[in-house]
């Protein structure tokens, strides 16, 4: 079961761990919203050492502003980006 929904506000973690890991460096720390669900399915960061992927993690579209993203972003405000984030990378933005 989904931990967020469509609207939420996230945070993603800050953290750099060593070895396979599909957060890009550059989004680590930043918050944004919950764009949609995405689904269900296996961690790859277990998978990319043979081990089964569980248990299964949900992957959410996460849509960022520009200007939030990358400091001194002199284009359109309004210009956004989304990244695909597993769930045990969010944390819920109070």
């Amino acid at each position: 079961m989904a931990r967020f929904a469509s609207g939420d506000k996230v945070l993603v973690r800050k953290a750099y761990p060593p070895g396979h890991v599909r957060t890009p460096w550059y989004i680590r720390g930043k918050s944004g919203v919950i764009e949609r669900i995405c689904g269900e399915f296996g961690n790859p960061e277990e998978l990319a050492y043979g081990r089964d992927g569980t248990p299964k993690q949900t992957l959410y579209r996460v849509r960022f502003a520009q200007n939030e993203v990358w400091d001194g972003y002199a284009e359109n405000p309004k210009d956004t980006v989304d990244i695909e984030i597993y769930e045990h990378w969010l944390e819920p933005v109070a």
